[in-house]
């Protein structure tokens, strides 16, 4: 598998189950926030219906523009803009073929310039560079980071929930694998 984003050796890996910590200052340029991480106080936008709260993709914050590549071959589902406070802001879906079963691949809160580069359908290749990092101000409010999500379930509308609700994990989870099938053992 290609990295979807270019991982120095050195990264913070939040632990967000005790909620956002305002004095926190991260030591590195490049974070990881995890999969299957409850993360209590941290979605306050209309769009998480307060109670959602359980992540279901990984996050690999970056600094703005870093590069965002295919981790396989395959095609340009979808392309978006998920315009919504909280929300993925540019977004760009995948569709690729695993171990016979098709699999779909969001990649969120990208750069506008990232919706220009391909249309849905296009064929893409393992490595190509399929977006930039988003900043705050187009991404839905949040630091700039690739919110990285799997799905078995196909997307509508360009957009996957990457925050669920507690009471729905055991569905979800299988829904929505762990991308570190694809991404390796980043944590």
């Amino acid at each position: 598998m290609h990295p979807v984003i270019k991982l120095p050796d050195k990264y913070w890996v939040f632990d967000f189950t005790k909620g956002p910590d305002t004095t926190f200052s991260c030591p590195y340029p490049y974070s990881i926030g995890r999969y299957d991480e409850i993360r209590p106080n941290m979605y306050t936008h209309e769009l998480f219906e307060g109670e959602r709260d359980l992540h279901v993709g990984i996050d690999i914050g970056t600094p703005e523009n870093e590069p965002v590549f295919a981790f396989q071959d395959g095609e340009i589902f979808d392309i978006g803009l998920n315009d919504e406070p909280g929300s993925y802001g540019p977004t760009v879906i995948t569709q690729h073929q695993w171990d016979g079963k098709t699999l779909w691949a969001l990649h969120g809160h990208l750069s506008m310039e990232s919706l220009q580069l391909f249309v849905p359908g296009q064929k893409i290749k393992s490595g190509d560079c399929i977006g930039y990092v988003g900043s705050k101000d187009v991404n839905g409010g949040w630091e700039p980071h690739l919110h990285f999500q799997l799905s078995w379930i196909k997307p509508e509308n360009c957009d996957l929930p990457g925050v669920v609700r507690r009471d729905e994990r055991t569905d979800s989870l299988a829904m929505y694998p762990d991308p570190r099938m694809v991404l390796g053992e980043i944590y």
